[in-house]
């Protein structure tokens, strides 16, 4: 296991990753690779690169998580879900992540594949994360290191915050190192997260997960994806660029409201900042060039 990472969490140091997408054509593909370059120069821990649902991206997980750590030099996390894949091919996914040199795995259920409202689990499948934890870490021991996901305000399939932290325990206790979270837009949702986690056992780092939201159209779009509490004042000014036509203006809202997360997440001890950027390196460059240095933000 690559150990740099849980050193730095070891010591109090915040880190910082991105994530994107595998692209579907060729366009998808350039846009994915500039976002990269954008990015190369920047504190990058570790970088994800996300999974399809039903494994319909299977192939350009595996091959654009290559790409990127053979051009740009990131330590790259895949992601792995459940969705569509028997026990026997979850281990063949796994043994080509390792050989590809993969230091560590993001281990998902995963959503539905499109047009289906509930999970169900291939023939001789799995039917929960934890599961997927515990067989990699039956078959690697400690050679990976095993992200799950986090839910602030609960998973939208959870009957309640109870339930889903039970649930996310037994990912812990079957042997993943950390959780990210899901995005989310005001802080006290995390804090109030991390604390009740921590009542319920929970002892490995949790990563905020924050996606700069530059439009009242995307909000809207992740929003009624992700469920996530909209604080007024940002829904509100971006409304009002919207309706005024000013996508300057709702870049800039939607930039500056990450940068505030993260400076507070950061002051007030978040273990490091997951970033999605939707393949959209320039705007993580821009956070990161108001930011400065993560580690001065703990000050």
């Amino acid at each position: 296991m690559d150990k740099v990472i849980l050193e730095k969490w070891a010591t109090g140091t915040p880190t910082f990753s991105v994530e994107f997408f595998p692209a579907k054509e060729e366009k998808d593909a350039r846009q994915l690779l500039r976002a990269a370059n954008a990015v190369k120069k920047l504190p990058i821990d570790f970088a994800s690169i996300t999974y399809g649902a039903g494994g319909s991206s299977r192939e350009r997980t595996l091959d654009y998580g290559e790409l990127i750590a053979d051009i740009f030099g990131f330590r790259v996390m895949p992601h792995l879900t459940l969705v569509g894949h028997s026990k026997a091919e979850l281990l063949a996914i796994l043994e080509r992540y390792k050989k590809a040199g993969f230091f560590s795995i993001m281990a998902l259920r995963g959503d539905p594949p499109k047009g289906e409202t509930a999970f169900t689990p291939a023939p001789d499948g799995l039917k929960h994360a934890s599961e997927l934890v515990a067989l990699i870490r039956e078959n690697y021991g400690d050679a990976q290191l095993i992200g799950v996901g986090g839910y602030p305000e609960k998973h939208p399939e959870s009957p309640d915050i109870e339930t889903d932290l039970r649930f996310l325990k037994e990912k812990i206790d079957c042997g993943a190192n950390f959780v990210t979270t899901q995005m989310f837009f005001d802080n006290e949702k995390y804090f109030s997260f991390v604390e009740r986690a921590r009542e319920a056992g929970i002892r490995v780092p949790i990563i905020p997960g924050i996606m700069p939201v530059l439009s009242f159209k995307q909000l809207a779009r992740i929003n009624a994806l992700s469920q996530a509490h909209v604080p007024a004042e940002l829904r509100d000014a971006l409304e009002a660029a919207d309706r005024a036509g000013d996508k300057e203006a709702g870049i800039e809202i939607g930039l500056s409201w990450a940068e505030k997360q993260i400076r507070e997440l950061i002051r007030r001890g978040a273990p490091g900042i997951h970033l999605y950027i939707m393949n959209r390196g320039c705007f993580a460059q821009n956070l990161c060039a108001r930011l400065g240095d993560f580690t001065a933000l703990r000050r």
